[in-house]
């Protein structure tokens, strides 16, 4: 399947909307799952296989905080990177191979969820606030939780691209797993605030990519 056959396809699994127009930060995400998907897709890989995959990959990173502390954020970081990578895998190969399923789509919507849930227990465990971590997490899923809501009542476009989409969250996540390790070099004590604010951050951004959202669901449904 060729690119443009495959946004035409992606497409219409979200809502209308051409990636070939987003951020370069969607629109490089789109295209690297395209890519790798089509690699995964022609060695005959399933997408529930890489969604599982995914989903185990998120559940490893508290483990792997929580037992080697600050030592392991630098390898919680990887994990987080690659578990979102593999979300947007399945999607892909799902379309390339033509195996678009509706139950997929919740399972992947479930998974992607307890992925989030399983971050932000890791920046937790490594010093974040864990209400700080328990209202990201919440504005989250109610960011997920009203366009889902939206589309069963009618909507049928995507509504917004907000500040606060998946590869936000990821980005922001990634940032943070990094940049810890690096301040526990000039000042342990350093550890727990840069992740404080890194969780702030991802809070902020979900907030107003929540408002972005209210409002193009009001005018969608009005």
């Amino acid at each position: 399947m060729g690119w443009d056959d495959y946004v035409t396809a992606w497409s219409g699994l979200h809502g209308g909307f051409d990636p070939r127009t987003a951020t370069p930060v969607v629109r490089g995400w789109v295209l690297l799952a395209y890519r790798i998907g089509s690699l995964l897709g022609r060695n005959r890989i399933r997408p529930l296989t890489v969604t599982l995959t995914g989903l185990l990959i998120c559940l490893a990173v508290p483990v792997v905080i929580g037992l080697a502390g600050p030592a392991g954020l630098a390898a919680g970081a990887l994990l987080v990177l690659l578990a979102a990578v593999a979300d947007g895998l399945d999607g892909a190969v799902a379309v390339v191979t033509g195996r678009v399923t509706r139950a997929g789509h919740v399972y992947d919507s479930v998974a992607d969820r307890l992925g989030e849930a399983a971050w932000l227990t890791a920046f937790w465990l490594a010093g974040a606030p864990a209400w700080l971590a328990v209202a990201a997490g919440a504005s989250s899923w109610l960011h997920e939780y009203l366009r889902a809501r939206a589309a069963t009542a009618g909507m049928k476009e995507i509504g917004a691209v907000t500040v606060g989409e998946r590869p936000t969250r990821v980005s922001v996540g990634v940032t943070g797993l990094v940049l810890a390790p690096l301040a526990a070099l000039a000042e342990p004590a350093w550890t727990a605030p840069v992740l404080t604010v890194t969780v702030a951050i991802w809070l902020l951004l979900q907030v107003l990519g929540l408002f972005q959202l209210t409002v193009a669901v009001h005018r969608a449904l009005r």
